[in-house]
């Protein structure tokens, strides 16, 4: 994390200490497989009992829940958080807490995309509106997506469609100058989770079939994902040029809802209408 005032050092390590504290109190022994021993005065596990769940020392885990300064390692807090029982949110907030960035969600890849998700797609229409996930990987498109910006029904991928789907690369205005920058933002993604074998998927899978991408991924360029213009001819009703602006979904931290919307003054509000009005039919 980043360097921080002492006052707020302090103050954070008196929130690790109040969270802790709570967490503890909210469980018995029943909750977690252990006998009660003796009367307890106050409610909840007791701090050795937490220790012991969790592998850690009693006069450890105490100076860590007293907020003393103290080293700690994402395996000790993946330890406490278990033996405490936290929620994946709870556990990320134990992380910041204790001074270290919270760890990649760990939700299933195969989560589905809500009906509302998929309204507010729809909704955004007759302007695209893209979601996918932390590899890039489309999980739902609306139907301007398919007309406006030339993705198929076989696209799976925003990476792989940007460097192997013929269609779509033919619109993209700036493709060769868009190229590094595509790849520079996705590097910088895959470097959040070293060691993620999807991660590690896309790019050999892409690098075997796309030499101007593993000419690209060779350079170690990296770019933050942010908002962008987006240019494309359309054969049908000419230049559509497009600010995206790229939303993290709320309950899914490793969802992004990419929403393009016309640049003003571009005539390209126009000619979405005028996309919807003929009919064209999305690819097949």
């Amino acid at each position: 994390m980043t360097s921080e005032s002492p006052a707020v050092t302090q103050r954070r390590r008196e929130q690790l200490r109040d969270f802790l504290r709570t967490r503890r109190a909210r469980l018995t022994p029943a909750d977690v497989g252990m006998a009660a021993a003796g009367r307890r005065r106050t409610p909840g596990l007791r701090r050795e009992e937490v220790a012991m769940l969790a592998g850690v020392g009693v006069s450890w885990y105490t100076w860590l829940e007293q907020g003393r300064d103290i080293k700690v390692s994402a395996e000790v807090l993946d330890a406490i958080g278990r033996a405490l029982r936290l929620t994946e949110p709870e556990r990320a907030h134990l992380y910041v807490l204790a001074g270290l960035n919270p760890p990649m969600s760990g939700r299933p890849r195969d989560a589905v995309v809500t009906p509302e998700l998929r309204a507010l797609l729809d909704a955004w229409a007759p302007r695209p509106a893209v979601l996918r996930d932390r590899y890039w990987n489309l999980l739902a498109i609306n139907d301007a997506a398919h007309t406006a910006l030339g993705y198929d029904g076989v696209d799976h991928n925003c990476l792989f469609t940007f460097f192997t789907n013929a269609r779509h690369r033919a619109m993209h205005l700036h493709w060769e100058s868009v190229a590094p920058d595509v790849v520079a933002a996705f590097r910088a993604e895959a470097a959040r989770a070293p060691g993620d074998p999807e991660f590690d998927r896309v790019v050999d899978e892409l690098t075997a079939i796309s030499p101007e991408f593993a000419e690209l991924w060779a350079r170690h360029d990296v770019a933050g994902p942010t908002q962008a213009v987006k240019a494309v001819h359309h054969p049908e009703v000419g230049d559509l040029i497009f600010d995206m602006l790229p939303l993290a979904v709320a309950d899914h931290p490793d969802w992004h809802v990419e929403l393009y919307n016309p640049r003003p003054g571009t005539g390209t509000e126009v000619r979405l209408e005028r996309l919807t009005h003929v009919g064209l039919a999305a690819p097949a």
